[in-house]
């Protein structure tokens, strides 16, 4: 299923919904924002999908940022909504019951780079630079940059990167935990379809209560966090999947998870 902004691949259980603007290196505007929006919708609610791959189209961007030309005539008003949009389709991203992989096949700057952070993992060809140059238009990161950066790799690192909007290599933003792993470019794909392999195979609802429990417990105190923690793996144990899972172990085969 395509359409004119984002194209959506099923392969089995893996879901790749990939931002289809190569000729302006995926750029985010209000419509292709509002079109993802409705893509991860749809991913989180079809039982068939299990693990979904975001990507960019062509070879030089992931998403290159959000549509300045778009931004250039925006109001004060309107833009505190554009940025409200975007930052909702990060959070709804960042919540998604079902893992998220972040495949980076090239540039991911400013509002790229904050939707692969929203990202549950995220694999980023060699050749590929991150960054939130939002202070050389004269702006912020206005799609969550400055939190999920703080958050992700610290403050010095947030300050940096925001503060001097340079661009850094994907080894350092490894270095810094921005992102998972780094691979040869030509290697991506194929990495990439390795790990959603591996995710698509695994226990949908133990995968459900891992994100749950790392979302929540990362913002609550520890004893909340752990508290949580107890309530959710107590719940495994009304699922099949557990069952199968202790069962398979046992038996020394490999489960079979149905999700239930």
């Amino acid at each position: 299923m395509a359409d004119a902004l984002i194209a959506i691949m099923d392969d089995g259980a893996v879901r790749t919904v990939r931002v289809n603007r190569p000729d302006k290196l995926n750029a985010l505007n209000r419509a292709t924002l509002e079109a993802l929006d409705t893509a991860f919708a749809e991913a989180a609610a079809d039982p068939a999908v299990r693990v979904v791959v975001l990507t960019g189209a062509g070879p030089k961007a992931f998403v290159a940022g959000a549509d300045i030309a778009e931004m250039n005539g925006l109001s004060a008003v309107q833009g505190r909504d554009f940025s409200l949009l975007g930052q909702g389709l990060m959070r709804r991203i960042e919540r998604m019951p079902k893992p998220v992989i972040g495949k980076i096949n090239g540039f991911a700057l400013g509002g790229g780079l904050e939707l692969a952070m929203a990202c549950h993992l995220r694999v980023a060809a060699e050749t590929a630079k991150v960054g939130q140059p939002e202070v050389n238009l004269g702006l912020i990161p206005g799609f969550g940059g400055s939190q999920r950066l703080l958050r992700l790799c610290g403050r010095a690192a947030a300050l940096e990167l925001c503060l001097l909007g340079t661009p850094i290599t994907a080894a350092r933003a490894a270095q810094l935990g921005i992102v998972n792993e780094v691979v040869p470019a030509a290697e991506l794909d194929a990495r990439v379809q390795t790990i959603a392999s591996q995710l698509a195979s695994a226990a949908p609802l133990a995968l459900r209560g891992i994100l749950d429990a790392i979302h929540i417990g990362g913002e609550c105190p520890l004893g909340e966090g752990l508290e949580y923690e107890s309530a959710q793996f107590g719940l495994m144990f009304a699922t099949e999947d557990m069952r199968e899972g202790t069962n398979a172990f046992l038996a020394r085969r490999p489960p079979v998870f149905q999700n239930r």
